[in-house]
């Protein structure tokens, strides 16, 4: 039984019907409906599950999906913003960097491993955000204790010494409120104080080498929590030491243990892990040789954790069972029934996604709520200026990138990316000492600047 804190953040699905779901997607996302309404029903079957009967409950599989189509049509974005609408912990990963068991590399459960490390910043994030102010009122009493240290203790119980001591403690106290004042205000960020540190010690040489095995970093962190913690002075910034004692102050109040806990369970009920690139370990099966050698082999190591096992992590064992697996490949030269059969039963749910078309990029350069064209007006307004795209201009930009994509390698909305950054480079080059004057993109500063990548078929040289 998952525990009251994970059972919260399934609960918060509730309100995420599969309608509302595709909603939301469609705010980042144009288009590729199919693929939005399936990931949309596999969330939902999130909180399904944990209202079934608790004797059918455990039975109830996620069904993994496969995404199919080129580069660049939104693939990995359902992905990360399916994660980031139910708060789950989320990986991507590709599948090209797997190697078969054996083989020097990174093998398929550091992926699990990855997942881990991914839930435990989430729910630490979450339980830093809930004692942060009471870490915020220990930092400024520690703080104020380095600029006005406390009077000494009482030694002589002589009525003068008596007397002498309580006026010095009643100093004190007033000095004490007024710096709080100037430190709440920020206006003592400036100041030095002396604080202890503690000293990071040396690293295992070799630990982090491209090619080292895969424990190699968990033994390294064995070795540095067994080495004797010193600590060294520092005199920093009133605004750097709060930086370090806050740190400290939050690993006080937080129980590491409970986080752990709380971060493995939500991994195994609502973890998604992001599997790209998975037609590069298809092949036509009996034809391995060279550098394929290890494709089934990867495929075949992909199996037991699709399905569901248990995977040692260094915070503890890991189910995979309910895990959601979202693979995606462009299948360019490989098909899914490439594939080996097992692998294939294991994503029984398989989308094809719609190459983009020119329309589709003027409404991805319009539509969403984080479009280029938005993102590119803020850049330039940071500068106190102003940028404006007309209709037009974006219709021909749209028209530019669909011609480019056509002509050479479609690498799907990523070239939008590449067109406005060749559109707009001088543009960015020159501000601020351009003046303010608000820049306009129309279509004909589009044909003007892009005329060069509409008509030369050596295209390589302007594009990527």
């Amino acid at each position: 039984m998952p525990s009251p804190r994970t059972q919260q953040a399934i609960a918060r699905l509730a309100d995420l019907t599969p309608r509302q779901i595709v909603i939301e997607l469609d705010r980042y996302i144009v288009g590729q409906a199919d693929a939005k309404k399936a990931v949309a029903i596999a969330l939902r079957n999130r909180w399904r599950r944990q209202r079934a009967p608790e004797s059918i409950r455990n039975e109830i599989s996620p069904n993994n999906i496969i995404l199919i189509g080129p580069t660049g049509v939104g693939k990995t974005e359902i992905a990360r913003r399916l994660a980031k609408l139910s708060g789950a912990p989320f990986v991507k990963v590709e599948a090209s960097k797997f190697t078969e068991v054996g083989y020097v590399g990174r093998d398929v459960e550091s992926m699990v491993r990855d997942l881990i490390e991914n839930a435990i910043d989430m729910v630490r994030s979450e339980r830093e955000a809930e004692v942060e102010d009471l870490a915020n009122e220990k930092v400024d009493e520690r703080i104020l204790d380095l600029l006005v240290p406390t009077p000494p203790v009482l030694t002589n119980e002589s009525p003068d010494a008596k007397a002498e001591h309580d006026a010095a403690v009643e100093r004190h106290k007033r000095t004490r409120e007024k710096l709080k004042a100037l430190l709440l205000d920020g206006q003592l960020d400036g100041r030095e104080v002396e604080i202890e540190v503690l000293q990071s010690g040396p690293g295992m040489p070799g630990a982090a080498m491209p090619g080292a095995p895969e424990g190699m970093e968990s033994m390294a962190e064995w070795f540095r929590d067994m080495l004797p913690k010193k600590k060294k002075r520092r005199t920093v910034k009133v605004s750097e030491a709060r930086r370090i004692l806050l740190d400290e102050e939050l690993d006080k109040l937080i129980d590491l243990d409970d986080v752990t806990g709380d971060a493995l369970e939500r991994a195994e009920a609502m973890g998604i892990v992001f599997l790209d690139e998975i037609d590069k370990i298809a092949g036509e099966r009996g034809h391995g040789g060279g550098p394929d050698v290890s494709r089934e082999g990867v495929q075949r190591d992909l199996l037991p954790i699709v399905e569901g096992s248990t995977v040692s992590t260094k915070y503890g064992s890991v189910k995979t069972d309910h895990i959601l697996f979202v693979a995606a490949g462009a299948f360019h030269v490989s098909k899914p029934s490439d594939l080996i059969p097992e692998l294939q039963g294991r994503f029984p749910i398989r989308v094809e996604l719609k190459a983009l078309t020119e329309a589709d990029f003027v409404r991805i350069m319009t539509e969403p709520e984080n479009a280029l064209t938005k993102q590119y007006a803020a850049l330039v307004e940071a500068e106190g200026a102003a940028l404006e795209f007309t209709p037009d201009g974006i219709a021909a930009l749209a028209r530019v990138a669909t011609r480019v994509n056509e002509r050479m390698e479609n690498i799907g909305a990523r070239r939008l990316h590449t067109v406005m950054t060749t559109l707009l480079e001088d543009v960015l080059y020159e501000l601020p000492d351009r003046g303010k004057d608000p820049v306009v993109v129309d279509a004909g500063m589009v044909h003007e600047r892009l005329k060069a990548i509409s008509e030369d078929e050596d295209l390589r040289k302007y594009i990527l």
